[in-house]
């Protein structure tokens, strides 16, 4: 009876070591692909669509043959448009999931709330959207817009090519559009605008209540001067902003508003009619027309199984960064966070409108900057482009804090802020 209980316990602790062990090679199996993005709260409008295209990206690479011979993981968590939340959840991926990289974030509070979690634990955070600059980190990879691949180019198309002489900062409160407005802010003084006629406005995210400040609008383009809103309302709250717009007759021809994040996403839930002659910002629409973009279009479309599904900005933003990301891992031989970080560098792919995107040694790429004008269908139609592609910069040229600033994190030299006049490097600033 000894013997056979002796064995018995052999037979199981046997059982249970191959099946521990079964577990380790099949969770050494995949390579996990973390997705960080709002999936309910005020940023679900925009987030939703960016953690599809992620799937989308996955998928397409498991058909592919998979990355250094495995298949890639998809691990999706929602922070559910909870700022500090950002950070919890890339915790845990990062300690608990094991993922290897992380795609995520809209807005720039959600990034710095994540930036010191990603610094700490050394992985790498993919951020596919518009943001204000003034930061350069090695573990994140910036694949949205820079201020001046989105704001500074359109300030200056309304200007140069709309005659706006009178301006509305108007954006969601929080770090994005007050760090941008104060860059859009000292680069129009630089050109001469006085301060009367540049007119400042916050509100918090989700705002509904619209007629006061439109009403305020109206009232400041009413000098004679030709006045424009430069919005950085992010989220739901620009729904009940247009359609407030559109109540108080206030059109394009009168005071046209160039957005920095409406897209076509955005506008497929609203109704466009009284928006038409309004403005985008962006570096890629789903309107312009190349091969490239045709592809894309028709596979998103089959993934999601809708052929009335759009894509925008951002969605261009991760697919490039997940290319990027591929080609890089590729190249490194391994999906080892700092050997990602050195192998990227100059990576190159193609973008959706034609052209290539470069990762720079800032951890920005390059891109073209186009102006699009909304339709009637919630279409835009490119009216101005950038000759060439711009190359994204961390630190701003019109702060005077950030005016001496450069940033490379190739080796040796490897530091975020190197001010250039005292040859002294203060790290990153995360503030």
């Amino acid at each position: 009876m000894k013997a056979t209980s002796k064995f018995k316990a052999s037979v199981t602790g046997l059982a249970a070591s191959l099946a521990l062990s079964f577990n380790v090679v099949a969770a050494d199996d995949t390579i996990k692909v973390g997705v960080l993005h709002s999936l309910s709260g005020t940023m679900a409008i925009s987030e939703t669509t960016l953690k599809d295209t992620i799937l989308m990206m996955v998928e397409e690479q498991n058909q592919a043959g998979g990355l250094l011979g495995k298949q890639l993981e998809a691990v999706v968590v929602d922070p559910a448009s909870d700022w500090p939340l950002f950070a919890e959840k890339a915790r845990e991926l990062i300690q608990k999931e094991k993922v290897d990289v992380v795609f995520g974030g809209w807005t720039s509070v959600s990034r710095k709330s994540m930036l010191p979690v990603f610094e700490e634990l050394d992985s790498l955070l993919f951020y596919p959207v518009q943001y204000e600059g003034e930061e350069s980190s090695k573990n994140i990879f910036y694949t949205g817009a820079a201020p001046n691949q989105q704001a500074i180019p359109a300030v200056d198309y309304l200007m140069n090519d709309i005659g706006v002489e009178r301006w509305v900062l108007a954006g969601t409160d929080y770090v994005y559009p007050r760090t941008t407005n104060k860059i859009l802010e000292a680069y129009l003084v630089a050109k001469g605008v006085a301060a009367e006629d540049i007119m400042i406005n916050y509100t918090p995210f989700g705002h509904s209540d619209w007629q006061s400040i439109v009403s305020d609008i109206k009232k400041f383009g009413a000098s004679g001067k030709k006045t424009a809103v430069v919005s950085t309302i992010n989220g739901d709250a620009n729904v009940p902003f247009y359609k407030e717009l559109g109540a108080q007759g206030v059109s394009a021809e009168d005071i046209p508003v160039v957005a920095f994040s409406v897209g076509e996403e955005e506008l497929s839930g609203m109704d466009t009619s009284s928006l038409v002659g309004h403005l985008a910002a962006w570096n890629y629409f789903m309107s312009v027309d190349t091969e490239v973009n045709d592809e894309f279009i028709e596979a998103w479309q089959s993934f999601i199984d809708s052929d009335e599904r759009v894509t925008n900005d951002p969605m261009e933003a991760s697919y490039i960064g997940f290319k990027m990301w591929v080609k890089a891992v590729e190249k490194a031989g391994t999906t080892d966070a700092e050997a990602v970080q050195d192998a990227i560098i100059g990576v190159t792919v193609p973008n959706l409108t034609g052209g290539y995107a470069t990762m720079l040694a800032n951890h920005h790429i390059t891109k073209p900057v186009l102006i699009g004008e909304i339709q009637d269908d919630g279409q835009f139609e490119v009216v101005w482009e950038t000759g060439s592609d711009v190359a994204g910069d961390a630190w701003s040229n019109f702060l005077p804090g950030s005016a001496d600033l450069f940033s490379s994190w190739a080796k040796p030299f490897a530091c975020g802020a190197f001010n250039v006049v005292t040859k002294t490097c203060s790290g990153q600033v995360t503030e």
